[in-house]
This record gives C-alpha cells, structure tokens and sequence, in this order.
C-alpha cells in the first residue's frame, strides 16, 4: 500500500532545502525527528482542504477500515467527538430540538461539546444494578427503544462508548437497528478499539451497523499520539461526508503535525500486510495470560480481545495492584479502587506479559464483591453551555452538596461524569466523589 505523506516527508527532509518558513527549528535540533516535523509547504497538502498526498493517504485508510470515507485527525478522537456531534446537529430536520441521546459514560469532549454546540444531553443510564463502575454503562436495545418512543422527535443521534474504559462492548448491531426504525443515525465513540476491524469476524462498530465513529489510532495501533480516524459507514447520509472536514477544522488547530500524519500513512501499510495474524497471535497470548491468572485465583472481566481487566481481590484495591505492578516493571492503563485494566497491543513483547503474570503473582482471596453504585442523577438546573461558562470555583468535595456543578467530574475519561456542568449536586454524587477518591469539585460561584 502507497504511503504518500511519509515519502514526502522523507524526500523533502533528505532534499536538504533551505527552510525559510515554519517551523522554527528548521529541521534540526535535540529530539531528532525535527526533519520530519513540516508545516503545510508547497506539495505537502493541507489537513482540511485536502487534495493531494493527505487525501490519497486517507482513501487507503478508508478500503482498509471499509468505511465510505475516513478523515484523520492529529488531536485524537477528541476532535472527532466534537465534529460527529456537530455534523449531528446540522443534518437534524429543521425545527427539531438540539438533542443528542448519549450513554451516560461520555468521554469529556463530549460535554465539552454540549457546551460549546448548546445541545442538550439526553442521558442513557444502565438499568438499575446493571453497573457496578462509574466506567461502564450499559445500554439495552430495549431501553433505547423506550427512551426514543417516549420523544416527540427523534434526537440528532444517538451517541455511545464502546468499548468502555474497562473494555465492555455496546451491543451495536442491536442499537443500530433501534436507530434505524426511529430515523436516528448512531454513533459510537469507539476510541479504544480502532483494531477491532482485523478481528475475524469484525467487531468494528461500521461493520455492526454505526453511521459514523472516531477511532483512537494512537491507542491500540502503532500511531504517534494524537492520531485518530472519523469514519463515515456506507449508509450514513452523503451530506455528512461533504461537511466532515469544515466540522473537523472547527475543533483542530490549524497547525495539523507532520509527524502524527506520516505516522498514520505509514500505519496504513502496517495494517495491510501482516497484522491481522500478528493481532491473532496477540490475543491468543493474553487469551492465555487470563487463563493462569485464573487458575492462580484472580478474577477477570469480561472486556474487548486486546484488556486484561482484572477485579481487585478482598483486602486490595486497584491501586495496590498497579503498585505491584511497577514493582515488576509494568505500567497499566487504569486503576481504581475496584479495578486494574491492562492494554496490549501486538507491538509488546511475550515477555510483557510474563513480567505481568510474574508481578501479579497467586492470589487466592476472593474477588472483592461488585458494590452496586448510586446513579447520582442529579437535577438539571442550567444548561451545560451557561454553567461551563459561568464563573466557577473550587471547593472541598464534601462540601459540594447542594451546589451546581461547574466542570464536569469524572473519576477517568471516558466514564459516567459523577456530575454533569449544570446539575446540582445530591448526596448522591458526594458518595460518589467519596468512593472515586474525588477530594474537590468546580462548581459556580454562589
């Protein structure tokens, strides 16, 4: 497969021309990938009105991924969340509310989108006691249908994370057709699972049946930090396709880096030679990992092919995991008090996982019982937009209670925000700030 940015890059670093232009370390300097660092010069394309090298780049994303089209972005799914909800609200039919039906566990740009947009979030919550982390929230075809039935108009989308932070999977072929019979599109936040397209089968969400999804590249694939995909499915409606760069250039600097672009062309061949059998291979691997830490008493969660996601036992939280972890030289993704989750990718070496089963060690204590959580539902008092941009400031969780939420709190992104900017926080939401280990919240000024 053609790697058109990454040989640009290459030829006009080994062309030694003389930089008269941006950026200021004229390719040299201490880090030594400064001669790939470029700007967008004659022949080089530019991100959001692409022609050229960039747009070429971008089709091989889109046959590899099978989307209708694929757009890259150099400030993560971040900048995708918001340019999906933006082009949601302009394809909406004319005289129906700004409203996005979204699962409760949004990553934070998408409030920050709700506030910057002024759309009003209509919460999908798990059913009660389906949930015992703040991480997870799982949503039922059969409560969608409920919660879509009740409107008089359909949202502009329905909107979900998955995987979850700790590797749960949305049944997406299930809500996709709720979403078709209300006339709503899908879309779903699939950060962390950019890989799921070279399983076999698949377990993207566009082969499930999402209209639109970002990817993280740079979480699960080789990609410099900052690279993610927006994919547009083949039924999606063609006019989202048409805006979908203006969306992104709305939300992304307009200094797009060389760097995490020839990183995300170069990936394109990655994926196009050998690394379905190279993913197969990985998850195998962690397949068997699972299986010894089981076997030496440890409890796993159910989660996505490439988490290890583990429940801490009795006496030990998350944390203390993680601490022995480093112990043994490894670093997780995520702990908490009630969990440790791993991510692996086919670049970690067998050893890593040896390192891990080695750390871990036997554990024969039982799993620290699932604690079944408030959902901290609290009253909506403004709109997302008025209090994130009203005058805030910072006070002792405990002394929260009764106050409107400012920024919104969450205990890890993505994951139920335990308040949302606008909500007055109950006393639901301090057991929450409690149990998180969350000791100061932002809320407005009285």
């Amino acid at each position: 497969m053609t790697t058109p940015v990454a040989d640009f890059v290459r030829a006009y670093a080994a062309g030694r021309t003389a930089r008269l232009h941006m950026p200021g370390h004229k390719g040299s300097g201490p880090l030594g990938c400064e001669a790939w660092d470029l700007t967008e010069l004659y022949g080089a394309d530019s991100l959001y009105e692409a022609a050229g090298i960039i747009a070429e780049s971008e089709q091989n994303a889109a046959a590899l991924f099978g989307s209708a089209a694929t757009f890259y972005s150099t400030e993560g799914s971040s900048q995708c969340v918001k340019a999906m909800l933006h082009l949601a609200l302009q394809n909406r039919p004319a005289g129906t509310p700004p409203v996005i039906a979204a699962a409760r566990n949004v990553h934070k740009s998408f409030v920050h989108a709700a506030a910057l947009l002024d759309f009003e979030p209509l919460w999908l919550w798990p059913e009660e006691g389906a949930s015992s982390s703040l991480c997870a929230c799982p949503v039922t075809a059969e409560g969608l249908d409920r919660t879509l039935s009740a409107l008089s108009a359909p949202p502009a989308a329905v909107y979900v994370t998955s995987p979850d932070y700790l590797g749960n999977l949305q049944d997406i072929p299930a809500l996709a057709e709720v979403c078709r019979r209300h006339g709503t599109p899908l879309f779903v936040d699939n950060a962390h699972g950019a890989y799921l397209r070279f399983l076999k089968p698949s377990l993207h969400p566009l082969d499930q049946g999402a209209d639109l999804c970002c990817d993280s590249a740079h979480k699960t694939l080789p990609v410099l930090t900052g690279g993610a995909y927006l994919h547009f499915s083949k039924t999606a409606p063609a006019g989202l396709r048409d805006r979908a760069r203006a969306a992104l250039a709305l939300f992304g600097s307009t200094s797009p880096s060389y760097l995490t672009l020839a990183s995300l062309d170069l990936c394109n061949r990655y994926l196009s030679e050998h690394y379905p059998a190279r993913l197969a291979e990985t998850v195998r691997r962690l397949d068997s990992l699972r299986e010894t830490l089981t076997a030496a008493g440890w409890q796993t969660e159910p989660s996505d092919p490439l988490r290890l996601t583990l429940r801490a036992p009795l006496g030990l939280t998350g944390l203390d995991l993680a601490e022995r972890l480093r112990r043994g030289g490894a670093e997780c993704e995520y702990a908490d008090r009630d969990h440790l989750v791993l991510m692996v990718t086919p670049e970690n070496a067998p050893e890593d996982l040896i390192r891990v089963s080695a750390a871990l060690g036997v554990n024969r204590a039982p799993a620290a019982p699932a604690e079944a959580l408030p959902l901290a539902r609290g009253e909506r008092v403004l709109s997302v937009r008025e209090a994130l941009f009203a005058p805030q400031e910072t006070v002792p969780a405990e002394e929260s209670l009764g106050r409107v939420c400012g920024a919104p709190t969450v205990s890890c992104p993505p994951a139920v925000p335990v308040a949302v900017s606008g909500e007055r926080i109950g006393m639901e939401a301090v057991t929450l700030f409690q149990y998180y280990g969350i000791t100061s919240v932002d809320v407005l000024k009285d």
